[in-house]
């Protein structure tokens, strides 16, 4: 499973980090079942440290993969973009110029020079 989704389970530990002290927190301490934004803060607190401390592999797994998936797709993107300029570069002159019928816009046509 570690090669499979790196970036879920870093996302179900985070979560985890964070619910597991806020239920202690709300069901243990009373006073946090009437003040519940700072049993939320504390939880949000708690979990941060608790992701710093103990998740450094997983994160490092988790943005291992996105830098491997962003680095094959920025391959694909080159690849096009060759493909691209290699196919003007092939192009003729008289591939890119104007028909003879082709009107120009009105503007250009009648440009005056002051």
């Amino acid at each position: 499973m570690k090669n499979r989704a790196p970036f879920l389970v870093y996302t179900v530990l985070r979560l985890l980090a964070f619910l597991v002290p806020l239920a202690i927190l709300w069901f243990f301490f009373p006073i946090f079942r009437e003040f519940w934004w700072l049993a939320a803060i504390f939880a949000a607190l708690i979990g941060v440290s608790i992701s710093m401390l103990f998740l450094r592999a997983p994160l490092t797994d988790a943005s291992a993969r996105l830098v491997e998936r962003r680095g094959g797709r920025s391959d694909a993107e080159q690849a096009d973009a060759d493909a691209e300029d290699e196919a003007i570069d092939d192009a003729t002159p008289a591939d890119t110029a104007l028909p003879a019928d082709t009107a120009l816009p009105a503007d250009t046509a009648t440009r005056r020079e002051d």
